[in-house]
């Protein structure tokens, strides 16, 4: 497998990777643009555009878009998240063609319709309503707010009801034009893909667009980290703790998806054993690794009862602590075999694959080799990863998110205590 890359006289980017003995692709365009791209006035537009992308175009209606698609046995679907939006189909060989040009489409001819826009107003409405009804997804959001308050980082990418309710057209349009340029596009294809076809049905899909005249800055992000406590009468508490970690350049990043695995990755990591196996205070709980371009945070959440939730809150932080000491070197090995057997198997799809691609392009302006990615983690050291728990545990900032009868709970000046003492 090899990767192949193209760019435009205008700067839109194509990256394609045949993967010899499939007989699908996957295709898609990714835009960087996402929530943290939007003003406070906008918050929510980028996710209600990916939503408006298949209520029709010039040429097709909403049924026409997914007939294109369904009518080959393809798929089609998109998705927003803080600084890029994607849009992709996965489809056989003999469909790719097809397949980009439903995706240019949608991209380039929306009619963003008053009536469509006003159905799928009440879509996003509802998806807002479930969100807010399923604890341990709105959670997370909180955690953000709670890290990043009155930053577009911390806002929901869903947005607030009150301005889902007043968007119009004019909203959608003004976005795809500060947002949506060929200097922002990136198309990536893996699977049973031809890259000189491919290149050239973009240049003549795409090859006229304009650059943006000035393209926005990201508003660099300031933690500051904060508690959000909600109580309601729910059968768990949902604690979710946010550690400040580093950006997706910082070459500590690979040392802290090990640690991430390591304390909460999986049946054998230390906050499973500990707090679940042990001593039976939660059925979930999970550490995970997370980053952006100019900062990131790790993660632990788990769920419990009002009883044990002060319990569960201290033993995590101690369990915090004592990795800085005594993270051993079995351990550690665990976690770096668990994350290049998580990314290889991974990999053997292709649309996992076109991810990577745009994720890669976005990120370092090429795509490093899977041989790359596998050194780098190799090199992480037991040294490594202890130094850098004990940089967690003393210097980085914290943030707290509680849902549920969380009455009893430990405040985050009394865990950020434990935590440094």
């Amino acid at each position: 497998m090899s990767v192949e890359l193209h760019t435009l006289s205008n700067g839109f980017r194509i990256a394609t990777e045949h993967m010899p003995g499939l007989k699908s692709a996957s295709v898609g365009i990714w835009v960087l643009a996402g929530g943290r791209h939007e003003r406070a006035e906008q918050n929510g537009i980028a996710h209600f555009l990916e939503h408006m992308a298949f209520k029709g175009t010039a040429t097709r209606s909403a049924l026409e878009i997914a007939e294109a698609i369904e009518d080959v046995g393809g798929y089609i679907n998109a998705y927003t998240s803080r600084e890029m939006t994607a849009y992709y189909v996965r489809v056989l060989e003999n469909d790719v063609a097809l397949g980009l040009d439903v995706i240019a489409d949608i991209l380039l001819n929306p009619v963003f319709s008053e009536d469509e826009i006003e159905v799928e107003r009440g879509v996003i409405l509802q998806e807002i309503g479930q969100t807010l009804d399923t604890p341990d997804d709105i959670v997370f959001d909180w955690l953000q707010e709670a890290a990043w308050p009155d930053q577009p980082l911390g806002r929901s990418i869903l947005g607030a009801a009150e301005r889902i309710r007043a968007y119009g057209r004019g909203d959608l349009s003004g976005f795809v034009g500060e947002h949506y340029g060929p200097g922002e596009m990136i198309l990536c294809a893996a699977g049973a893909v031809d890259h000189a076809a491919l290149c050239r049905q973009a240049e003549a899909l795409f090859g006229h667009l304009s650059p943006i005249a000035t393209p926005c800055l990201l508003e660099p992000a300031r933690w500051r980290g904060g508690e959000r406590r909600e109580v309601k009468a729910l059968e768990q508490v949902h604690f979710a703790l946010a550690i400040e970690g580093p950006h997706y350049r910082d070459p500590m990043i690979f040392t802290e998806q090990v640690w991430a695995l390591a304390m909460g990755g999986g049946m054998s990591s230390r906050l499973f054993q500990e707090l679940r196996e042990n001593r039976g205070l939660c059925y979930s709980i999970f550490a995970q690794a997370g980053a952006y371009e100019d900062t990131g945070l790790t993660t632990i959440y788990a769920g419990t009862s009002a009883e044990e939730i002060g319990e569960l809150a201290y033993l995590t932080i101690d369990e915090l602590r004592r990795a800085a000491d005594d993270m051993s070197e079995a351990e550690v090995a665990r976690a770096k075999a668990q994350m290049k057997a998580g990314m290889l198997m991974g990999l053997e799809n292709p649309s996992t694959r076109a991810e990577r691609l745009a994720r890669m392009l976005s990120i370092w302006g090429r795509v490093p080799t899977l041989d790359e990615a596998v050194a780098q983690i190799d090199a992480v050291t037991t040294r490594d990863v202890r130094d850098f728990a004990g940089t967690m545990s003393t210097k980085a900032g914290t943030a707290m998110a509680l849902y549920g009868p969380a009455e009893a709970a430990p405040t985050l000046e009394a865990l950020r205590e434990r935590l440094a003492a």
